[in-house]
């Protein structure tokens, strides 16, 4: 995994979630041809993380509908399951509480040969626990401590760890919202939860520069994907990810479909004994 990093930013390149992204929505036509180019070489890539027994955890983390959950589908479409799959951790339990905090996220850890996406993580109690109030200050002031010592301890154990922050402006997350009101498909996305994190845009923009300031860190830094464009966003990520791994074409021999062979020893049982689904359409 790449750790380079530019300690000079360039300060005219500065994007923060107060501002709106001005550039050009990206056309659809585009984006399903290179979206379909780098989905081939995610399969390359799956392909060899499983070959070489590599252990990749990838962390989504973002505002409420910052286009984390789409960027995640679009990665893992084409993917093995076996290889590649997604933790989406609920609330947790009364008995989960009370346990070391990353306890139940180390359950959730790779294996050799695997690939997990994080739909959020253990930074939840640096965002939505502390803004919220769902932990005390001790335990967010702890986490802060801890956090960057843990990651600095799975990637001594051969874990490599990549962390994404959707980065979504007021007036796009605004709109977004209001279509998950509109549309009766999508309107099961949006939580009593998320319309108070409306109310709270300035405390998350604080607990989010100060987790920035303590975890973003040389040997596990993170990775901002501008967001407003939503297709722009997951093409950026999809590629960046790809970069963070070096791997090889192992792509399998072409294969040749054998012929069938007859069989005239075997008779289908009655149609009429079978239940089928009513052809509607």
């Amino acid at each position: 995994m790449s750790k380079n990093r530019d300690d000079k930013k360039d300060k005219t390149s500065v994007y923060t979630e107060q501002q709106e992204d001005q550039r050009p929505k990206l056309k659809t036509r585009f984006y399903e041809k290179e979206l379909r180019k780098m989905q081939v070489e995610l399969v390359k890539l799956q392909e060899w993380i499983q070959q070489q027994g590599l252990k990749v955890v990838v962390l989504f983390e973002g505002r409420d509908a910052a286009g984390k959950g789409g960027a995640i589908k679009r990665i893992t479409q084409s993917l093995n399951p076996r290889i590649c799959r997604v933790v989406a951790l609920g609330t947790p339990t009364e008995r989960e509480k009370t346990q070391w905090y990353f306890q139940r996220y180390v359950a959730q850890l790779p294996a050799a040969g695997e690939l997990v996406l994080f739909d959020r993580s253990w930074y939840n109690r640096a965002g939505v626990e502390h803004v919220m109030g769902f932990c005390t200050k001790d335990e967010y002031v702890e986490f802060l401590r801890s956090c960057p010592d843990f990651e600095r301890m799975l990637l001594r154990s051969g874990i490599i760890i990549i962390k994404y922050w959707f980065s979504v402006s007021d007036k796009e997350q605004e709109a977004r919202f209001q279509g998950r009101i509109d549309n009766p498909i999508k309107r099961w996305k949006l939580s009593t939860m998320d319309l108070k994190s409306r109310e709270k845009w300035v405390e998350y923009s604080k607990a989010k520069d100060r987790m920035f300031a303590v975890t973003d860190t040389k040997q596990c830094p993170w990775h901002v994907v501008h967001a407003d464009d939503k297709k722009r966003a997951r093409l950026n990520c999809i590629a960046h990810l790809l970069s963070q791994i070096e791997y090889k074409d192992l792509t399998p021999a072409s294969l040749a479909l054998p012929q069938r062979k007859k069989d005239n020893t075997y008779t289908r049982p009655p149609m009429a004994d079978q239940t089928f689904v009513p052809e509607i359409y």
